[in-house]
């Protein structure tokens, strides 16, 4: 079957993130503006070709002063580097709807491959009868690895934020 070129709908699909804070908790957080093409067969995912961005400024952690700082050259820098870039380079079948998708991923002037555990949880119409397909994605990357080293040492030890970003994606997407 030949490939098919999907889009996200925005409306339907949320990139989410989470990062320890203190120590003690964790800070969740979403983007806003995201877009993403995929070019695949529905019936051999391992053959697919995926781009995803993700619109820096978009960021909301329900704290506007954080969002602020977040964007600030101690962190994202977003003047500079406006978006996170993902470009698929491997994708490789773990069971039946599940995926390991590796890629590159470009973040503040660094890019570095990253794994995403993919399920693909199915496909079907709307009511309008549009084709639709559906997809959860998780992963993770370190802060530091991207040169996002920003941090404050607490005086009860340890830093105010970990490196560890947990990624979390729910995407619907539709033919073009």
């Amino acid at each position: 079957m030949a490939k098919t070129k999907w889009v996200i709908d925005e409306t339907h699909s949320s990139v989410d993130f989470s990062v320890k804070h203190m120590m003690v908790s964790k800070v969740k957080g979403t983007f806003h503006n995201f877009d993403a093409t995929i070019e695949a067969d529905p019936t051999d995912l391992t053959t697919a070709d995926i781009t995803f961005n993700i619109d820096l400024e978009s960021i909301d952690t329900r704290n506007q002063d954080r969002d602020n700082h977040l964007k600030s050259a101690d962190f994202f820098d977003v003047e500079k580097y406006p978006k996170i870039t993902f470009k698929s380079t491997k994708i490789v079948k773990t069971s039946d709807d599940e995926y390991d998708v590796t890629g590159d991923v470009s973040l503040h002037g660094v890019t570095k491959p990253v794994t995403f555990a993919v399920t693909f949880e199915g496909q079907g119409q709307d009511p309008w009868g549009n084709q639709v397909a559906g997809f959860s994605a998780t992963g993770k990357i370190s802060r530091s690895d991207f040169g996002l080293t920003w941090n404050t040492t607490l005086e009860t030890g340890g830093v105010l934020v970990g490196d560890d970003v947990k990624l979390s994606l729910e995407i619907e997407a539709k033919p073009e």
